[in-house]
């Protein structure tokens, strides 16, 4: 008897909760008769056209001798006297950018001033024709102040320039 009650109820229960779909599938059937779907047309695909080098008693432009020729004669015509010399041992403080490196003091032994740099929180000594920066900066000047650097970068065209810069004495910052 237990049994049968038991299995009437939950029949009872399952049919109740099937009602509550009916209105959603209608609303769901309307709504697809509404909508239409939007499709853009693809325009044809461009057919590829293999591009022939027909000039082949011309130079041809991807020639080997000729890229080294033209590279000859751009090393011979770039030797303007400015141009670093590349076999040097490099100093601690070109390895650092110079925006990385800071002034923070000096030292006077006499008529000798030697600046103190600070590259990643290590205190460097530099003097009078030192290096520092990645771009081959040579110390011209020591003041109070400040440092000045000559730099020698290349330009567009791959001449040697030199370039001025100042590294000013950062007082409290640290």
């Amino acid at each position: 008897m237990k049994r049968t009650s038991l299995y009437l109820a939950a029949c009872v229960l399952l049919a109740s909760c099937g009602g509550q779909d009916d209105e959603l599938r209608d609303w769901m059937t309307a709504a697809r008769k509404d909508i239409r779907p939007v499709t853009n047309t693809l325009t044809e695909p461009r057919t590829f056209e293999p591009f022939v080098y027909a000039d082949r008693d011309q130079v041809d432009p991807f020639d080997p001798a000729k890229l080294a020729n033209a590279l000859r004669k751009l090393a011979s015509k770039s030797n303007n006297g400015l141009a670093p010399d590349m076999n040097r041992r490099k100093e601690p403080l070109e390895s650092f950018p110079l925006d990385s490196i800071s002034m923070v003091g000096i030292i006077s032994r006499g008529s000798v001033r030697t600046a103190l740099l600070r590259a990643d929180s290590v205190v460097y000594e530099v003097r009078l024709g030192m290096h520092a920066g990645e771009n081959f900066g040579e110390v011209t000047k020591i003041t109070d102040s400040d440092i000045t650097l000559n730099e020698r970068v290349q330009d567009a065209s791959g001449e040697w320039v030199e370039r001025i810069s100042t590294l000013e004495l950062q007082e409290g910052k640290k």
